[in-house]
């Protein structure tokens, strides 16, 4: 069964340092919640405890989802 999550960017600021942080809402459809997150891209890549393969309190495919979403994102430099 496809899973139909949703994310939704509420902010997000770039520093001096190259450091960019993105807050979003997430919607899991595996455990049917939502969930409000920040990351950090450090060097192109998301850091945080929302995306951490042991931290995150999303499903496996959520989590995934939301990774890739906000990886594709920031290499379109819709966070700029």
């Amino acid at each position: 069964m496809q899973h139909q999550h949703g994310l939704s960017i509420t902010d997000f600021q770039s520093t001096q340092h190259n450091t960019t942080f993105v807050i979003f809402s997430v919607y899991d459809d595996v455990l049917g919640k939502y969930f409000q997150g920040e990351v950090k891209f450090l060097g192109g890549r998301p850091f945080g405890d929302i995306i951490h393969q042991e931290r995150s309190p999303l499903s496996p495919e959520c989590r995934q989802f939301v990774e890739e979403t906000l990886l594709e994102k920031y290499n379109n430099m819709e966070f700029q």
